[in-house]
């Protein structure tokens, strides 16, 4: 008897945390299922993706991808290149790892490679991860198997009988955080008589977020609120030196154990990356979202508006942060009424089986 094939896997995508978290934890979800199951993943060079991911256990190969630069510079010029060499480099990729099915996750690599899988006959599956899908997202879908969202109402980008909502992939260390505050806090050095404020600008930090709470320091301290602050590399510098004359605030440029600073928190203040607003459901506590301006299509604000709709989120516009960040965070510490209702109305948008209904879409798929 000929010994069963192992399904083979890529999964393409990354640059931020939001991007490669999410496909950790679909890889590990199908290995779960499957043991026997080889995956294979596909990053650009020279991006987080290409240290997180071996971190995690996995392979992976670099695309020499870049993106289109927002402003005019002559770096813009390379792009068509990169892209030339990135499709020849996957087609490569594809031929030797010869892969059941693909797997786009977002970022600049799922682009290059799910469209070589494509044209060589390979299935294909797309993880749009916001309410409002990007441009090569569009593209790809017209020769995707399935495309799995976190959203209602994508009917209106996607063909409706290839969706498939599943919600985002969380880290799995931030489900089950509300029996951890008292190990948070501990672990943090903070007070259990104060308001905990966690502050998160996503893996890469956020200017606008840091220089606005650098400003309400003063402020916050005076109100009795500690701070668990993730500033990202860029600030960290900068934010450990402003917060050094206050004893309640913690500087991380990287927080390792979410699940901990979630578990501390009492209020949080984000940006509204798809997975920090998935994370955020799932965590189900009261937040205000600082959407980043400096993204496709403002996705960010349209992602933190699917939270404000339905009254589980406040926001707070990029371009106004630096004026009204503080008051708003100070109204809503004093206001336990709009806490309660935030934090239940956020908890009902959760979806805390993403990664294995995203799995079983593709073991459906490369089974038949």
């Amino acid at each position: 008897m000929s010994e069963k094939k192992s399904i083979r896997v890529i999964i393409s995508g990354g640059g931020t945390g939001g991007h490669i978290f999410p496909a950790i934890a679909i890889a590990q979800t199908l290995q779960q299922m499957d043991p026997q199951i080889e995956v294979l993943f596909v990053g650009a060079e020279g991006k987080m993706e290409m240290t997180k991911v071996p971190a995690a256990g996995y392979s992976i190969i670099g695309l020499p991808i870049v993106g289109l630069q927002r402003r005019l510079t002559l770096k813009n010029l390379l792009v068509p290149i990169r892209i030339v060499q990135s499709l020849w480099k996957a087609r490569r990729v594809i031929k030797n790892f010869r892969p059941d099915i693909a797997i786009g996750v977002g970022g600049y690599a799922s682009g290059p490679l799910l469209r070589m899988a494509g044209w060589m006959g390979i299935p294909t599956l797309i993880q749009e991860q916001n309410s409002y899908p990007g441009i090569t997202n569009k593209i790809l879908a017209r020769k995707a198997e399935r495309i799995c969202v976190a959203y209602d109402g994508l009917e209106q980008y996607f063909p409706a009988d290839k969706i498939v909502l599943t919600g985002n992939p969380v880290r799995p260390l931030v489900v089950n955080t509300s029996s951890k505050r008292v190990a948070g806090l501990a672990h943090f050095e903070l007070q259990e008589n104060r308001k905990t404020v966690l502050i998160i600008g996503g893996s890469l930090g956020a200017r606008t977020i840091n220089t606005s709470v650098e400003k309400s320091l003063a402020a916050w301290d005076a109100a009795q609120i500690q701070i668990v602050w993730q500033t990202g590399k860029a600030y960290y510098e900068q934010a450990k030196k402003a917060a050094a004359t206050y004893t309640h605030v913690r500087v991380f440029d990287f927080i390792a154990e979410m699940d901990l600073a979630y578990g501390a928190a009492d209020l949080i203040v984000s940006r509204a990356g798809a997975m920090s607003i998935s994370e955020l459901c799932i965590v189900g506590k009261p937040s205000i979202l600082i959407p980043s301006p400096n993204v496709a299509e403002d996705h960010q604000t349209k992602n933190a508006m699917a939270l404000v709709r339905h009254d589980a989120a406040l926001l707070v516009t990029d371009q106004m942060a630096g004026a009204e960040l503080n008051s708003a965070l100070l109204q809503l510490a004093a206001d336990e009424e709009l806490c309660n209702r935030l934090a239940t109305n956020c908890s009902k948008l959760a979806k805390t089986n993403a990664a294995a209904s995203i799995a079983e879409t593709i073991l459906a798929i490369v089974r038949g």
